[in-house]
């Protein structure tokens, strides 16, 4: 019952911009945080960004802060991520996932209840 898909993904040029959405079903939207994570080949997993369920606020990792940015549309059960000036460092496969009650500590995100599958972001040189 509960998915989330992400989509957007593709091939981008250095430089360039990709917005990614995660569409979401099967549980209270608004009473979850959102967050977007990535996985390059041969890297760990890493959260990006995250987005609060009760005020709409932010959170970024230092490598995209600046870059990235998360939002989300609650009338739609959709989480956007706006990437600009990607990097070929930028490629992996990006997934979003959804927690009741997410805690951040040093930069890792804690708590996500339901991940969806990814999307391949590929930055070329």
């Amino acid at each position: 019952e509960v998915q989330l898909q992400a989509s957007g993904g593709g091939l981008v040029q250095a430089g360039g911009s990709l917005r990614l959405s995660c569409a979401t079903s099967g549980f209270t939207f608004d009473d979850y945080a959102i967050g977007w994570f990535r996985q390059a080949p041969g890297k760990e997993r890493e959260g990006l960004a995250c987005i609060s369920s009760s005020d709409d606020s932010t959170y970024y990792i230092d490598s995209v802060k600046g870059r990235f940015t998360i939002s989300r549309a609650n009338a739609k059960n959709t989480v956007y991520l706006q990437m600009n000036s990607l990097q070929p460092e930028d490629t992996a496969i990006y997934y979003c996932a959804a927690g009741h009650n997410v805690v951040i500590v040093d930069g890792h995100y804690y708590g996500m209840d339901y991940w969806g599958k990814g999307t391949l972001v590929t930055v070329s040189s």
